[in-house]
């Protein structure tokens, strides 16, 4: 037999912030859970990714290196962060080829939708679904492929 390298992760080097809840098994290591966070089953958050306060992470999502996700946010079942856009015609040699992701506040990403290296302002939806491959800059419900503004949200005080 071959033999197999194995390596548990559950939680490692993780700052959590208070009232935090994680339902395992997960795999969290290097990142930071602001207060009063839930983490689902089934979800990966890698090194140096921040999560905000007050958010809602869904099983079987994954958020890779390089995403900031602000305050009062919902990251549906499925949800996928990529930070590698194969520039080279194939996963990235270098990791100065990876680019960052950044949500601001109160955006809900919905069920199987994929995040590319993009912006996306306060006050967002993203379908299920969806795939955002460019910056979102207007507050609104965003859905498809590639992910379009189909209305905009009334203005929040």
């Amino acid at each position: 037999m071959n033999p197999v390298t194995r390596r548990m992760v559950g939680f490692v080097d993780v700052r959590f912030g208070a009232n935090v809840t994680v339902i395992e098994p997960t795999n969290l290591y290097g990142c930071n859970i602001g207060d009063d966070t839930l983490i689902g089953p089934f979800v990966e958050i890698q090194k140096g990714a921040i999560i905000g306060k007050r958010c809602r992470i869904q099983s079987h999502s994954f958020i890779c290196e390089l995403v900031t996700i602000g305050d009062d946010c919902f990251i549906s079942h499925g949800a996928m962060f990529i930070n590698d856009l194969f520039g080279e015609g194939g996963p990235a040699g270098k990791l100065e080829l990876w680019r960052p992701t950044t949500l601001g506040n109160h955006v809900s990403v919905g069920t199987n939708a994929t995040i590319l290296p993009v912006t996306i302002c306060d006050h967002v939806v993203i379908g299920a679904g969806a795939v955002v491959t460019k910056d979102v800059t207007v507050s609104g419900i965003y859905a498809g492929n590639p992910a379009r503004l189909l209305r905009r949200l009334p203005a929040v005080p």
